[in-house]
C-alpha cells in the first residue's frame, strides 16, 4: 500500500498503552493481572436471560436510532426521579458510553475549538478531541487529583467549547466533592461552555453519595452506560441525556454512523435496570480498603472514593520503569503516562478476585524496595 493513504490525523494517535499491556498479558503464563478496567464479576443472570429471550423472539434487527421505547422510558423515569424539575432535555441510547462521547464531540467541535480536560484523564479523551478537530487544554490536578475551579476559569478562552469531567474518575478513582461540581457547573453556565459529565462509574461510590453537576446546570450533557455497573463492557450499551437541541444533532449523527445500539443488548438493558448491584459495590469497597491497607506503608496514595482504580506514585523510577519491573515479576499494571502528561504514577485495577489482589499486593510491596 501507499503511505499517503493514511490520514494526517492518525499520526497523533498511538496504540493505547492499555492495549499493549493486554497484548502482553496474552503472552505471559498466568500473570497477576491488575490492569484491566472492567468488572471481574459475571453479567447477572436476569440480564443474560433477557438477551437470550430477545434473540429467541427474533428481536435482532435494527431499532430506531434513538433506542427502543421501553429502555428510554425506563431510563427517563429513573433520571426524572434523581433530577426532578428539568425541562427541555432528551435522552437516547448510544453504542457504548465512549460512542456517546464521540457523537457529542463531533456534534459540537469546530476545527481549533478547545476542550478542557483534567490530568490524569481517561486515555481516550485527548484522542476523541483530536479526531473531532479540537485541541485539548489540560489542567493539572496533582498531587491530590482535585479540581481547582479557579484554574478552570483562567483556562477558558473564546475558543473554549466544552469541559469534560469524570466522577468517579478513571484512572484515579477520585470522586469530586459536590461543591466542586456545583462550582464547575455554575462556571460553565456563566461562561456559556458545554459541560460534559462522564458518569459511567456512578454506581461505584464508597464514602459519599454520588453527585452530578446536572442540578446546577440544566444544560449539562450526561454520559452514562451499563458496562461498569453490570459487567457488560463488551455489550456496548450506553446512553446520554442533555439539551434537546444537542441530542437531536447527536441522534442524527448516530443514524449516519453507528445506526443504533445493538438491539438485543437494549432489551437486556431493560432487565438490567431492575438488578440491585449494591452487594457488588459493597464487595468492591472491601477490595479498595484491603488494597489501601496493604500498600499504604510503602506507597504514596490518594485513597480512591469510587470506581475500581488506584493511581499510585511510583516509589522509584518513572511509571514506565516501575511497570517494567512489575511485569518482570509477573504483575500487570498500567504506567501512569498512558493517562497523563506526567510519568510519575501507575494505575492498577482492583476489579479482581481477592486471591489475585493479595498476590498483587505482595509483589508491589516486594518491588517497592528495588
Amino acid at each position: 500500500m501507499h503511505e499517503s493513504w493514511i490520514a494526517e490525523r492518525m499520526r497523533d494517535i498511538e496504540v493505547s498503552g492499555i492495549r499493549k499491556v493486554f497484548d502482553l498479558a496474552a503472552s505471559l503464563k498466568d500473570p497477576v493481572n491488575l490492569s484491566i478496567g472492567q468488572p471481574h464479576f459475571p453479567v447477572p443472570a436476569p440480564i443474560k436471560q433477557a438477551a437470550h429471550a430477545a434473540i429467541d423472539a427474533d428481536k435482532n434487527g435494527y431499532t430506531v436510532t434513538q433506542g427502543i421505547a421501553e429502555l428510554r422510558a425506563k431510563l427517563k423515569a429513573e433520571i426524572d426521579r434523581r433530577h426532578p424539575g428539568l425541562h427541555d432535555r432528551e435522552l437516547f441510547i448510544t453504542s457504548g458510553t465512549s460512542g456517546g462521547l464521540v457523537l457529542a464531540l463531533l456534534s459540537v467541535i469546530n476545527p481549533g475549538d478547545e476542550v478542557i480536560i483534567f490530568d490524569p484523564y481517561f486515555v481516550m479523551y485527548p484522542h476523541f478531541i483530536h479526531i473531532a478537530g479540537g485541541k485539548s487544554v489540560v489542567i493539572d490536578t496533582y498531587p491530590d487529583f482535585r479540581i481547582d475551579v479557579n484554574k478552570v476559569a483562567a483556562a477558558i478562552t473564546p475558543r473554549t467549547k466544552a469541559i469534560i469531567v469524570n466522577s468517579p474518575g478513571n484512572p484515579t478513582g477520585v470522586v469530586h466533592p459536590k461543591e466542586t461540581l456545583r462550582d464547575l457547573a455554575q462556571l460553565s453556565h456563566d461562561r456559556k461552555v458545554l459541560l460534559i459529565s462522564d458518569e459511567v462509574y456512578r454506581a461505584f461510590c464508597y464514602d459519599a453519595p454520588f453527585s452530578s453537576p446536572l442540578p446546577w446546570n440544566a444544560n449539562t450533557l450526561v454520559l452514562d452506560g451499563f458496562s461498569k455497573a453490570y459487567g457488560m463492557t463488551g455489550w456496548r450499551l450506553g446512553y446520554c441525556h442533555g439539551p434537546r437541541r444537542l441530542i437531536d444533532e447527536m441522534i442524527k449523527l448516530q443514524q449516519m454512523t453507528y445506526v443504533c445500539a445493538p438491539s438485543i443488548v437494549q432489551w437486556a438493558g431493560v432487565a438490567a435496570l431492575d438488578v440491585d448491584v449494591s452487594p457488588i459495590v459493597g464487595e468492591y469497597k472491601q477490595k479498595r480498603d484491603r488494597l489501601i491497607a496493604g500498600l499504604k506503608d510503602r506507597y504514596d496514595l490518594v485513597v480512591p472514593g469510587g470506581a475500581f482504580y488506584l493511581f499510585a506514585k511510583t516509589p522509584w523510577g518513572t511509571g514506565q520503569e516501575f511497570v517494567a519491573e512489575a511485569i518482570r515479576n509477573n504483575l500487570l499494571i498500567i504506567p501512569g503516562g498512558v493517562f497523563s502528561r506526567r510519568a510519575t504514577h501507575f494505575r492498577l485495577s482492583y476489579a479482581a478476585s481477592d486471591e489475585t489482589l493479595e498476590k498483587g499486593i505482595a509483589i508491589l510491596n516486594r518491588i517497592a524496595q528495588c
